[in-house]
Order: structure tokens, then sequence, then C-alpha cells
């Protein structure tokens, strides 16, 4: 084993034939090299006495509003609280509300993401690389009840008490005193012991009713209590499967959880499902991958009611980045375009892959819906698949360190996307297509973390809501409602502000598809932080409620509705 690992190693360390992405520049582990501070542990001495909720004893107080915020502009725009650590490991409290939540509105929205980048002094290198904050948002007959929490996964445990990262991220690698150490820690890398359990990308509600938070390795799959938000403990498979890594957004509804597990030694994928009540997951299905060396990344995916969509990007696991000391500005991928670009379809029923067809080259993390096209006799002839696709260009990846978002305030260097749109057919054609499913100028040319009616997953739907650009700009910087029929899109735009993804809540007997509101919670141009209330149809604001303390960026929410 000892003789292997070593090997491997110099692998890593000699050079090779094949074009590798640079190693980036070291700026992790430096004091000043990003504004993150060492956390006081659920220290309330962070907030004036007035702005002060409780913590988890069940009992919150009103928080009075923030005055009237500083007029917006760029000075205004370089204090914004995204990419800033969050300042307290928990809190909660009700927060005052401007305008009128509805009276129909009752439940909670959860949402996940990175909002702790630094340990002590030590200060992460990208957005992914983040412990994981819960912040929720419990709305009951027009009041607000906020708080958020530290997930307490094992690898934000040992940091903490260790004042050191114990484990890999995204992006960073423990750093070993020596070669032994070294290969140690390939040996753990292989058994998926060094593997981070950082749930910081999602949170899903099972069918069942057990809330998961989830990231892109197997063993980052924690349960939480949706109400507490108390980590419960991690959320273990039953089956024997022995996949390491997973998709980060499985499909999930209240009949089933649909997965993707890449196989990184013989290329392809495994799609699985898991019954609500159950841990174990089954085989639907196995897709053999086209292209080489390895799999495509494969974050997330669509289905419709018949179908699973496999996508196979030329952006594929790399085990030499993985083994890197250093990360490349590709991280743990690699870019192959001469492997080509699929997406391959298998019937949900019977686990067999109706098509494997070529598409142009395409980036996404993620897919939005999809649906079937049928002929006049009712036979499934196409599906039509959409994603928030970034033009084939995988600087997007790296635009992702957290030095570069704090250093772009006012700069127009957020790469171009749209919405992408693949026809696949269905009868044996070896080709496909990928078209704009409206002009990217309607969005400003930015796109990402969509949500839509979710009634309508897997059918034909209208609308989608997503975060947009308005130029110039870094990073996605709208909330944006897409009319896929007119072609046409609304954005609401806040100068300084970065909203985080929109999340639909359709309202109770609606019969209109975009019947509802649409929440998110924006990092605000002046330091703080607000729950945002859009009107579904209208797109006009109805209400925002102002945290008391900044709120970074994050990622990706679930709506669970009282009972």
């Amino acid at each position: 084993m000892l003789l292997l690992l070593t090997s491997m190693a110099s692998i890593v360390m000699r050079p090779s034939g094949m074009k590798t992405p640079p190693a980036l520049p070291p700026e992790s582990g430096k004091p000043g090299a990003g504004a993150g501070k060492e956390i006081p542990q659920a220290n309330n001495a962070l907030f004036p006495a007035s702005a002060r909720g409780r913590f988890s004893s069940g009992l919150v107080q009103s928080v009075s509003a923030p005055t009237t915020p500083p007029a917006p502009g760029k000075d205004a725009e370089r204090k914004c609280s995204a990419w800033e650590s969050i300042r307290q490991e928990r809190w909660e409290g009700e927060l005052e509300v401007q305008g009128e939540i509805p009276r129909w509105l009752n439940g909670t929205y959860l949402r996940n993401g990175p909002g702790l980048w630094n340990i002590g002094d030590y200060n992460f290198r990208h957005l992914f690389d983040g412990y994981a904050t819960i912040v929720r948002l419990h709305f009951e007959d027009g009041r607000l009840i906020a708080g958020h929490r530290q997930i307490n996964s094992e690898a934000y445990k040992a940091a903490k008490k260790n004042q050191k990262l114990c484990y890999r991220e995204f992006s960073e690698v423990p750093k070993q005193d020596n070669f032994l150490s070294y290969v140690g820690d390939l040996a753990s890398l292989f058994s998926g012991a060094s593997l981070t359990d950082n749930s910081n990308t999602g949170v899903v509600k099972l069918g069942d009713g057990r809330v998961i938070c989830l990231t892109e390795t197997m063993k980052g799959s924690i349960e939480i209590d949706p109400v507490t938000l108390e980590t419960k403990g991690r959320f273990v498979y039953t089956d024997n499967l022995g996949y390491l890594i997973h998709s980060a957004h499985p499909v999930v509804t209240d009949n089933e959880f649909l997965t993707l597990l890449p196989d990184l030694l013989n290329p392809g994928y495994l799609v699985v499902r898991m019954e609500p009540g159950s841990n174990e997951r089954k085989v639907v299905g196995r897709v053999a991958c086209k292209g080489r060396p390895s799999p495509g990344w494969v974050h997330s995916f669509p289905v419709t009611e018949n179908y699973v969509v496999v996508p196979e990007m030329p952006l594929r696991y790399s085990t030499r980045n993985l083994l890197r000391a250093e990360p490349t500005t590709l991280y743990t991928f690699e870019w192959h375009p001469e492997s080509k670009a699929f997406m391959h379809v298998m019937s949900r029923a019977t686990g067999k892959v109706v098509a494997s067809v070529e598409m142009p080259l395409y980036v996404t993390f993620h897919f939005i819906n999809a649906y079937e096209e049928t002929d006049k006799e009712g036979r499934v002839t196409h599906v039509i698949a959409d994603c928030c696709e970034h033009g084939a260009d995988t600087s997007i990846l790296d635009g992702l360190r957290l030095q570069t978002l704090r250093q772009s305030h006012g700069l127009d260097v957020l790469p171009n996307a749209r919405v992408g749109r693949f026809t696949i057919p269905l009868d044996g054609s070896l080709i496909g297509k990928l078209e704009d499913a409206l002009d990217p100028n309607e969005h400003g040319r930015a796109m990402d973390m969509c949500s839509f009616n979710t009634a309508y997953l897997g059918k034909k739907y209208r609308y989608a809501y997503s975060c947009g650009g308005h130029r110039p700009c870094y990073f996605p910087n709208t909330l944006t409602k897409l009319d896929f029929e007119s072609k046409k899109a609304i954005s609401w735009h806040e100068e300084g502000g970065i909203p985080s993804e929109p999340f639909f809540v359709a309202r109770p007997g609606a019969t209109q598809e975009d019947d509802g509101v649409v929440i998110s919670m924006v990092s605000a141009g002046d330091g703080g932080g607000y729950a945002l209330l859009l009107d579904g149809t209208t797109f006009q604001e109805i209400a925002r409620a102002r945290f008391p303390y900044g709120l970074p960026y994050g990622l990706h929410g679930c709506w669970i509705p009282k009972t």
C-alpha cells in the first residue's frame, strides 16, 4: 500500500504531457488575506441590546427595524456582507417587517450555504470552502421569525477544537508536516476518511419529514432539526453501494429521493432511488460514459415524468488534481474538450438507457427543469432540459475565489451565462441541440440559482426564477423572473446587494403557475442583510425584513409548509 501511494505521489509531482491548469498562487492561511476574524461562540455581545433575539429556547423577542441604510453606491457596495464570515455561531429573533407578508404564507424556508471562511487568522481560498451556515425564515400569520446556526459537521468541530483545517474542503487541503504525513493523508483520501462532511450546499425535506443538509461527499449528508436548526447527526445510507461522492442536488419529492453516483474507476453514473422512511438507496440503472478519462462533473441533473436525464460534461473529475497539495484553477476537475459532451436519457421504470446524444460543449452547475415533447399520437419524441449554462467557459469556477469576489466590486467581470435549452431526440439520432431558451440580454447575460413551481417538476412549464445580472457586475446581482413563452424577463435589483437563490412558494389552491411568492435573502450593500418577498406574478416587492447583522451569501434552500 505504501509503495502504491508513493507511486501516486510521484505521479502528482512529475511533469505530465497533458496540459493542466497552473496551480493557484497561495493566498489562504495568511492573516489579512480575507476579512474573516476569530468568531466568538454564541456571543450576544456582538449585537446591541436593541437588536438581540434569544437562543433556541423556543422564545423570541422583537427586533427593532434598522434605520434607513445610507444611499447606495460604490462605497456602500464595498461593504457588502456577502463574502464576510458570519460573526455569531447562533442567533434567533423576530424581525420587523416592512410591507406585508401574505397571511397564507405559513411555513419555514431553510437556506444552506458556506458562512464561515476562516479559522482564526487562517483564511479560506474559495467560496465553496466555507463551513455550513443554515438560515431559517419562519412565516406565520404575517410574522417572521429568523435565525441561523452553524452545522456541527465533524470538519467544523475539528477545526474549532484544533484551530486548523483538518479535512479536505473544495480547494483546501490540510497542511502536512512531512512526506510520511502526506502519504498517510493520501491513504485517508482513498478510504474517504479525509474527505469533508461539511454539508454546505443544499438542504432538502424528505417525504418522511426528515431534513437533510447535503454536499458532494456522501459523508456530508447531515440531518438537522428544522425548528431549532440543531445538528442531529450524520444521515447514514444503509446500502452497500460503496461510493464516496454523489450529486449535490438530488431530485426529492414526497414519494422518492433520486440521485446520481459518479463511478470514477469505471467511468459512468449509477442512478439510485430511496423511498421515504428508508436510508437504503436502490439502483435504478447505470449510464456508461462515452467520453474519457473520467465521468463529467454532475452537480445536478433533471428528470421528466418518465425519464432521468444524466449530463456528461467535458469538465471531468480529476484524480490527479485531487491528489495535488495545491489546487489548479479547475480544482478537482480537468477540462477535456476532446472528450466531447453528451446527454443521456434513462427510463425511470426500467433503468434502460434510451438515448445517449452528443451535444455542443457546455458547462453548468445547475439544471432547472426538464419535460417531454410528444407527437400527435402521444409518443415521446424529444426530451427538453433547461440549465444555467456558462458558455462552455470554465473560468466561472476560479472566479469564485474569495479574494477575487472581495476585490471585484464595480467591475464588469462576470462571464456570460444563459438559459441553455437541450433538445434530446429519442429516435436514435446521435446529435442533439443546445440553444438559448431566450435572449441572454433579457437577464443581463448572467444566470444561475433557478427555481420554479415544483408542481411542474418534469412537466412543460412557462416560468422560472433566477439570479441574473444588472451590468456592470462581478456576480449575479438581480432576481429575475423568466418567461419561456413570451421569451421575456423581469428583474428586481438593488444597488450593491447580492441576492441568493429566489425560491418560489405557490399559494395554496392556486391555479396559475406563477401565483405565489418568491423568497430570497439579500446580502446588502451597507453591510447588513434582509429577507425579501416578491410577488410571483408581478415580481414587485411586497415585504422585507432586515437582519440585525451582516448576512453572508448562501446557496440553496427548501420550503417546509406548516402542517
